[in-house]
């Protein structure tokens, strides 16, 4: 049992990696930089990583959630 958490949450933390990893790339590939003024680096760097994170996570949460769900399909026979 516990065996099958400690599985459950090493996957779904990288789960959560991987999907803020291609937010990421994709946020790249928009260019947002555009919208930001001049010499403001930081603050459009720090909005990209919220936003990764933010996207990731979402995504990240409806694919476990998706799975956790199918797990309990077998309940319902």
């Amino acid at each position: 049992m516990f065996t099958d958490l400690a599985i459950d949450s090493i996957v779904f933390m990288f789960m959560h990696i991987i999907f803020i990893t291609l937010a990421w790339k994709v946020l790249e590939a928009v260019q947002l930089e555009q919208i930001f003024k001049k010499n403001r680096v930081i603050e459009s760097r720090i909005l990209f990583i919220m936003l990764s994170i933010t996207i990731g996570a979402t995504v990240s949460n409806f694919f476990i959630d998706f799975i956790k769900w199918s797990r309990q399909l077998q309940h319902l026979l």
